[in-house]
């Protein structure tokens, strides 16, 4: 009996999460995604699908899952950045996740570990990135595979070489996350930075959170992405120091590089 009452004022304390995935033309992806968040053991969850009016089966794979998926919505929107704002305005849990098609949760028991630790005060949980294929094959971790080193003491000068937590494996608390920028490929590092300048406790939880599959927006439209990010930069710690971060980000990616001669490169 002792047990069941521990277990369970255990999971009274755990504070709702509410993950968000955002959709376009995702059918190659989307199904291995919400199988990986409705096989959570962890209860507090709501599951939010925001859908940029898909032109292929992806609608049809998420009504598969309609009992699961607590919002659905499909409308045009204008890029990724102005659908993750609305997941951000529908989310009701105390706790945002952003996981789109292609990212997985690492196992069933991620979100239950993530917070198992969790204190009324915390504003931030991250953890670790396993990086996979289209296959979702796996790769390594992207702390070992790139250039950016994921730090235990995490905080928003951390952000100024670069994006060194995934997006993928950070829980903020919704009341403290700020709007992402709809006009800018590095919105994801002006969130985290904004919301890493809001947090008062920002927990590192020491489990691998998402396996997130290599590509995206941001490497398809690299040299774009590239200036975005340092207008962010910029913004966050001023023209000094982003130039300077910037020169140190090109030695350390031209070393990182010579140390993998012959091996797969991530950055």
């Amino acid at each position: 009996m002792g047990t069941d009452i521990k277990v369970d004022s255990f999971y009274n304390m755990q504070p709702k999460v509410s993950i968000i995935t955002v959709t376009y033309n995702a059918e190659k992806y989307l199904e291995k995604t919400i199988q990986s968040i409705i096989r959570q053991s962890y209860t507090p969850l709501e599951y939010i699908i925001i859908d940029g009016q898909s032109k292929d089966r992806t609608l049809e794979i998420a009504e598969r899952y309609r009992d699961h998926i607590d919002l659905l919505i499909t409308e045009p929107d204008k890029g990724l950045y102005d659908a993750m704002n609305k997941g951000l305005k529908f989310a009701t849990g105390e706790f945002i996740l952003f996981l789109n098609a292609g990212d997985l949760l690492n196992s069933a028991r991620t979100l239950e570990e993530a917070f198992i630790e969790y204190t009324p005060d915390t504003d931030i949980v991250y953890g670790k990135t396993m990086l996979i294929d289209e296959q979702g094959n796996t790769l390594g971790l992207r702390s070992e595979l790139t250039t950016r080193k994921l730090p235990e003491n995490l905080n928003w000068k951390s952000l100024r070489f670069g994006m060194v937590v995934c997006h993928q494996s950070i829980f903020v608390r919704k009341e403290i996350a700020p709007q992402y920028l709809v006009d800018n490929l590095s919105a994801d590092i002006d969130w985290v930075i904004g919301s890493l300048k809001k947090s008062c406790k920002t927990q590192f939880v020491p489990i691998i959170i998402s396996r997130f599959m290599i590509g995206g927006v941001s490497k398809q439209q690299q040299k774009q992405s590239l200036k975005d990010r340092f207008a962010v930069l910029k913004n966050h710690y001023g023209i000094t120091t982003t130039l300077l971060s910037h020169l140190f980000i090109l030695l350390r990616a031209i070393f990182f590089n010579l140390s993998r001669i012959g091996k797969p490169k991530y950055s």
